[in-house]
């Protein structure tokens, strides 16, 4: 199996958590390159200006879509590292107790929040008046996560390398100072909306426990649309044959052995990936896995 089947294969197993991160680093990379290339041609192209959220409002009219998508693209390598650390951080801890749907919907919905209040704050902030400024990162988001995860379970056990045993709101804690501190030196803006994006991750919490879910009509929405552009698969008409005579049980029961094995050996190495990840596989359980896939 080449590296590119190997991405393939962690892609279509994954989690939410690994799907995001996936499609983060790939809507960096390719637009990075491409546009690279162009400028070898004399074209100059910024893509982040499609992409991006701006502080005009009336911008949000001509490129409604950001408001969602610049929480998938990021200014630079280090930006986007920061933030995928975080997300498989708190992706993983949220989805201990929530479902991959739930994440989703967190994610963009504490994304939006974060946007709106980003544009609000230079209309409400004289310190930020008449400033123009542009606004990618899945930073807002990935703090609605975290932030979701430690309203709902304040006081669970981490163990950090070099640190120890942290309870879970006491990391929060610091990246809320990180960003409150920061709010009058440099990116107001985006630090106001990360804070947006922690505001939507308690709400989020908080509304579920009393029984709503505030993204469960996003995840429809996404369904809808997931189900609107899936190839719809053809059922063909089978006419089966009965000959008694040709009956052999020694050739079905085997059929069935060897189906029950296969199964068996696919349901072990999902249960590996569970437990240790896809990295704990070894090259002849990878190899299977993709070619059972198939």
């Amino acid at each position: 199996m080449n590296i590119l089947d190997d991405l393939k294969m962690q892609y279509k197993i994954g989690d939410m958590t690994t799907r995001l991160i996936f499609w983060n680093i790939i809507l960096f990379a390719v637009p990075e390159v491409v546009f690279s290339l162009l400028k070898l041609f004399n074209f100059h192209i910024s893509y982040h200006d499609y992409v991006g959220l701006t502080n005009n409002p009336a911008d949000l009219l001509l490129k409604p879509w950001t408001i969602i998508s610049y929480s998938f693209f990021h200014a630079n390598f280090f930006h986007l590292l920061f933030n995928m650390l975080m997300l498989n951080f708190a992706g993983k801890l949220f989805t201990t107790f929530f479902t991959q749907k739930q994440l989703l919907g967190l994610y963009i919905m504490g994304g939006i929040l974060g946007g709106i209040i980003y544009m609000a704050s230079y209309w409400f902030l004289p310190v930020l008046a008449g400033q123009s400024t542009l606004l990618v990162g899945a930073s807002a988001s990935v703090m609605a996560i975290l932030i979701a995860t430690v309203t709902y379970q304040p006081y669970m056990n981490l163990r950090l390398a070099l640190i120890g045993n942290v309870k879970l709101w006491h990391i929060a804690i610091v990246f809320l100072f990180l960003d409150l501190i920061q709010l009058p030196l440099e990116n107001t803006g985006g630090h106001l909306s990360h804070l947006g994006g922690a505001l939507f991750g308690f709400i989020y919490i908080k509304a579920l426990q009393n029984g709503t879910d505030l993204a469960s009509g996003l995840n429809g929405m996404l369904d809808w649309f997931t189900m609107l552009f899936s190839p719809k698969k053809s059922t063909p008409f089978t006419k089966v044959h009965r000959n008694p005579k040709s009956a052999n049980p020694t050739k079905t029961t085997g059929k069935i052995v060897t189906k029950d094995k296969t199964q068996q050996q696919i349901d072990e190495i999902l249960d590996k990936i569970s437990k240790s990840g896809y990295d704990s596989l070894t090259a002849d359980e990878k190899e299977f896995l993709f070619k059972a896939g198939k």
